[in-house]
């Protein structure tokens, strides 16, 4: 029984989103016009339900390239329609379109010359009037069994909001590294605006010995600079070798004399490499790819003197990973 509920809850809303379809029209394209237009912000009010939809709204237009905030209308009629630009486009939510609150503000919205935005669920009421562009947003039923709730509705306007964004994400060209800049602190952001540049361990954090450096003095250098790597110069300073805790392990089955042999002698040829400017991303997939845990850093493509080295698990630590 609980079970046959939520199912015809889901379905009920489900109907109400896919509804929305049939209705959008050329209003829904003059919003994105209008919006297109403003040179202030989009301000996001609504009352209850429809104000807590207003604000997701608000928050998804602001994080994809539309400029907005949310202001409530009760606050708005005491002090902060201060908040309110006269360049500003305002989108007003309401299921009723008769809203108490709301309809306090709108006379003040609309003395200010602000364009406006409905969205309702009833193309004729007081909001829809006073509105430049209307977005039925209205629903047959709501999924609450009282018809009390608003369920169906909310839904219809969050989806409805949601469309809006997007269109104008699309229009704006909106990029995944715009989207980056304005979520500096989330896994996106850090994987599309961090450098291996910014994570790599360089001067005297970078473990290198040379060909001719005894295998204890390499020991030495991978003890001390903890990476579990070193990288093997010729006597121009140019990479020719790397030694790994791996090729460690190898090279003591293979050579009882291990310490008095020379870097040359244990080294893997041809070590895997990658630019200080690409995306710390990258290096992940490189390692990933190449089945290793650490890249050499080159300035250019070709380079052959290297300018430090970034391991695993920097980019575990800098949560790229």
């Amino acid at each position: 029984m609980i079970l046959e509920r939520a199912k015809r809850v889901l379905e009920i809303e489900a109907r109400a989103v896919a509804g929305l379809k049939e209705r959008l029209n050329d209003e829904f394209v003059r919003a994105v016009e209008l919006i297109l237009r403003c040179e202030g912000k989009v301000v996001v009010t609504g009352v209850g339900k429809s104000g807590i939809i207003g604000k997701k709204i608000a928050s998804t237009l602001a994080s994809t390239g539309t400029p907005a905030f949310f202001l409530h209308p009760t606050e708005g009629v005491h002090g902060d329609l201060g908040m309110l630009d006269r360049r500003d486009v305002v989108l007003a939510i309401s299921r009723s379109g008769e809203t108490e609150e709301l309809s306090q503000l709108l006379p003040l919205i609309k003395r200010q010359g602000n364009r406006l935005i409905a969205f309702t669920g009833n193309p004729s009421s007081s909001l829809a009037k006073a509105a430049d562009v209307v977005i039925d947003v209205g629903v047959d039923q709501e999924a609450c069994p009282l018809g009390l709730a608003p369920t169906a509705s909310t839904t219809a306007a969050l989806a409805m909001g949601d469309a809006l964004a997007v269109a104008l994400l699309e229009e704006r060209g909106f990029r995944r590294e715009d989207f980056a800049r304005l979520h500096p602190g989330g896994v996106l952001g850090r994987r599309l605006l961090l450098r291996v540049r910014d994570l790599m361990h360089v001067g005297e954090e970078f473990p290198r010995v040379w060909e001719e450096t005894s295998m204890k003095e390499v020991l030495v250098e991978m003890t001390s600079k903890r990476l579990g790597v070193t990288a093997v110069m010729d006597g121009g300073g140019r990479l020719v070798g790397v030694i790994t805790d791996g090729d460690l392990r190898r090279a003591l089955e293979r050579y009882p004399d291990l310490l008095q042999r020379r870097a040359s002698e244990i080294m893997t040829r041809n070590p895997k490499g990658i630019e200080a400017d690409a995306l710390a991303a990258e290096a992940v997939k490189r390692m990933e790819e190449h089945s290793i845990t650490s890249l050499f850093v080159f300035e250019r493509p070709g380079d052959r003197v290297p300018v430090g080295i970034i391991h695993l698990h920097d980019l575990l630590k800098a949560g790229v990973v």
